[in-house]
């Protein structure tokens, strides 16, 4: 590096937040939607994209690995993939679990073995890369929990304080992300359900849209908790669950018959997500780290993914990093 890159370096501000995205894609093909992982040329195109638009790093789900495994020799290969193209890592990991009440569900203490067992052949694999969160949603769909008890929370609690502990021998922090169709998505359980979690072992992962649909304000509940925040997903919602919307299998986000799509990018109208008071309160607190973009389900409707994604790019950097960045 030369003497004047090295002065440009020590004169460019420390930058607090940087922003990953979760990667939710689809792109347009003669025969419909494609998603990013069909092809290595399908791949190259997604991560220009994000990077063309300015994100740092990407998030993922673990269901992935094995894709990883086939098409790119595992998550470490993958990963040299991604920063090939100018990212610099996968940041979180999203453990979607096949909840079912007969062998994977946290309030039923009979499965907690089989969820531990889970978590340490997950970890094992994932192990070759530097990862900050494993991300769940810590309880089953609410219509298996219900009716949700302080004695269920507690149960739940207890399996989620075993797990960190087995995350954090690997260097990554258990989060927990709060679905408005999951067990524990009402303001006074997930209070309950905090309360009993060990913070050393258990974070919360806020997700501004799902919080916003089950009625419970994101930023209040940040700055509640936000000694133990470990992650955001930043989206926003036109709409709150009414009725049974969080009640319909197999998944509310798609089977709820009072909206047909829950789920916007930053800065759409009518947004219900206050992110201005978001960034404030995420700059109030001192918060250092990464801030992920998300669009689930951004193409119903007529939507677009890419578009999506450079109008939320543009609103951070318009909007948000002159509060906080």
């Amino acid at each position: 590096m030369t003497a004047d890159q090295l002065a440009q370096r020590s004169e460019t501000p420390e930058r607090r937040i940087k922003w990953s995205y979760m990667d939710h894609w689809r792109s347009n093909g003669p025969a419909g939607p494609v998603d990013q992982w069909h092809s290595h040329r399908t791949m190259s195109s997604f991560l220009k994209q994000i990077k063309a638009v300015g994100f740092d790093a990407i998030d993922t789900f673990d269901f992935r690995l094995w894709q990883m495994y086939g098409d790119y020799g595992g998550p470490a290969k993958y990963q040299e993939m991604v920063q090939d193209h100018g990212l610099e890592r996968i940041v979180n990991i999203f453990h979607a679990a096949d909840y079912d009440l007969r062998n994977y569900a946290p309030h039923v203490p009979e499965t907690h073995e089989n969820i531990l067992e889970d978590f340490r052949v997950t970890m094992g694999h994932w192990s070759s890369v530097e990862l900050d969160n494993i991300i769940v949603m810590p309880a089953t769909l609410y219509y298996d929990m219900e009716p949700v008890t302080e004695d269920k929370l507690k149960i739940s609690a207890e399996l989620w304080n075993k797990v960190g502990e087995i995350t954090a021998g690997y260097g990554v922090k258990l989060t927990c992300h709060h679905e408005f169709f999951c067990g524990i998505q009402s303001e006074p359980d997930i209070e309950v359900f905090y309360s009993y979690t060990d913070p050393r072992y258990v974070s919360l992962f806020i997700d501004t849209a799902q919080h916003c649909i089950a009625s419970v304000d994101p930023v209040a509940l940040y700055r509640r908790h936000a000694h133990r925040v470990s992650g955001f997903h930043f989206k926003d919602t036109r709409n709150v669950a009414a009725g049974d919307d969080h009640r319909h299998r197999p998944d509310s986000e798609i089977m709820a018959p009072t909206t047909g799509k829950w789920f916007y990018e930053m800065g759409t109208p009518h947004g219900l997500v206050d992110f201005e008071a978001m960034m404030t309160a995420v700059r109030d607190n001192d918060y250092r780290g990464w801030i992920s973009v998300e669009h689930d389900k951004a193409n119903k409707d007529g939507g677009d993914y890419a578009e999506s994604t450079a109008i939320a790019r543009w609103y951070a950097v318009n909007v948000l990093e002159k509060i906080y960045r």
